[in-house]
């Protein structure tokens, strides 16, 4: 009996110093994350609620997420459906179209409290203080302004889409006379249309060859780039200085990725993965002209004939559709894959 008090009062132990350890982690993890006030589904509250009853008043001292009258106050809700927290103070005088236009300017604009002040005042509607309006982008999840004014890769990649292009290197091994050898290929992709444009295939590609492929291609960049257009490209030693000049004289920006960042070049990233695993790994390839037939039947397939799931599942080229005939499937690469068509 006294051995079997001890496992007891180890495991109680064991558990006590589980729980103490995740709630630790819970908190460094909510430190890191960037929004602090958490907006949690209707689903998510009714999980907590149930996980947390059996834990009885040492919810308080565990749940982090929320503050614990928060948490009861959900309780509360769940029996009593029309239960309604009392607010102390005066009432609330924005109304519900006053709010939504307060909301709407914190997001569009990225405002702070005082300059929403200052426009609703020029608009004549309502005179109020820095609390109100806070209370209100509270009330509606929206964060303070130094919160929602931090950029991120992805704000920057969003807000220049319409000007995007990238590029990169990928490799494949060959066989050649000689014994099998890599060879590269430089692409550039146009993050709007999602059009491919191969610059050149290569077993060495230094700086004078990467010059002479962009060069080929000016009448492309000209024809397809915006002003303020923005190149994004990894720190691979194959881009030099002469590269990033060329650029700049096209008008287009080159936005090198941070070193070892992969993930921040992911559109071309993409587009590798895909040539790979719908055409290249496939094949055994003989020679440079065989790399070039394929990867030329393969971006011209991608260009004007595949559907893409990011362009709603359609082509990238637009054609006159026949409504009736016959339908055909024509092979791609050997039968690798088929192109379906109305004749």
């Amino acid at each position: 009996m006294h051995f079997s008090n001890k496992l007891v009062t180890l495991f109680c132990e064991l558990t006590q110093s589980r729980l103490a350890f995740l709630r630790v982690e819970n908190q460094v993890l909510r430190g890191k994350c960037p929004y602090r006030r958490m907006v949690l589904t209707d689903q998510e509250r009714n999980r907590l609620i149930k996980f947390g009853r059996p834990l009885g008043g040492d919810i308080k001292r565990l749940i982090s997420i929320v503050s614990p009258s928060a948490y009861y106050s959900w309780i509360r809700k769940q029996y009593n459906p029309s239960y309604t927290s009392q607010r102390r103070g005066r009432p609330r005088k924005f109304t519900v179209a006053i709010k939504e236009l307060i909301v709407e300017m914190a997001k569009r604009n990225k405002w702070g409290y005082t300059k929403i002040i200052g426009e609703l005042k020029k608009l004549g509607i309502i005179r109020s203080s820095k609390t109100s309006i806070k209370n209100v982008l509270v009330e509606y999840g929206i964060d303070p302004l130094s919160i929602r004014s931090q950029d991120t890769w992805d704000g920057f990649l969003k807000r220049t889409f319409q000007t995007l292009w990238a590029c990169d290197y990928f490799s494949k091994a060959v066989w050649t006379p000689f014994g099998p050898k890599i060879f590269y290929c430089l692409f550039f992709i146009n993050i709007r249309t999602r059009q491919v444009h191969i610059a050149g295939i290569t077993s060495h590609p230094n700086r004078e060859w990467t010059l002479t492929q962009i060069e080929k291609l000016r009448s492309t960049f000209q024809r397809e780039s915006f002003e303020t257009a923005v190149l994004i490209r990894d720190r691979d030693k194959k881009y030099t200085h002469e590269f990033d000049e060329f650029f700049s004289n096209q008008g287009i920006k080159v936005l090198p990725t941070p070193f070892r960042s992969p993930n921040m070049n992911p559109y071309a990233e993409s587009w590798v993965a895909t040539i790979k695993r719908e055409c290249l790994n496939h094949f055994i390839v003989l020679g440079k002209v065989h790399l070039e037939y394929l990867i030329s039947e393969f971006v011209s397939y991608y260009n004007n004939r595949r559907p893409h799931s990011s362009m709603n599942n359609a082509p990238l080229t637009r054609f006159e559709k026949a409504k009736h005939g016959k339908i055909l499937a024509r092979p791609v690469l050997g039968g690798l894959m088929h192109d379906y068509c109305i004749e």
